[in-house]
């Protein structure tokens, strides 16, 4: 098997491309490209669930479609979906910290 090429990206570059002109008021989002997966571009978001639903909307990923799991000793939710974009897979995925997300354990003042 011969090493990536920056063509083998090709598809995921035009994927992202296509999304930033699609979609430029959406939140901002880590971008992951590589040549592990020159097929897959990921986008991450970080503490900020209503980013990851305005992708997920904008992507047309249903609710029903999302991987929810904790990782870290419970201390991160991890929320996972995957779609297909212009011949690319996309893996829109987010973290977040459970303490931040978690009511007051009712512990008074």
């Amino acid at each position: 098997m011969s090493a990536p090429t920056m063509g083998d990206l090709s598809a995921t570059v035009t994927a992202l491309a296509s999304l930033m002109a699609r979609f430029p008021d959406l939140p901002g989002v880590a971008v992951r490209i590589t040549t592990v997966y020159p097929d897959q571009l990921e986008l991450a978001v970080h503490d900020d669930l209503a980013a990851f639903e305005a992708w997920r909307e904008a992507l047309n990923i249903a609710p029903e479609d999302i991987v929810h799991r904790v990782q870290s000793e419970g201390t991160t939710r991890v929320l996972d979906a995957h779609t297909v974009l212009m011949g690319a897979r996309l893996r829109l995925i987010s973290y977040a910290s459970i303490s931040a997300l978690a009511p007051s354990a009712g512990v008074g003042p």
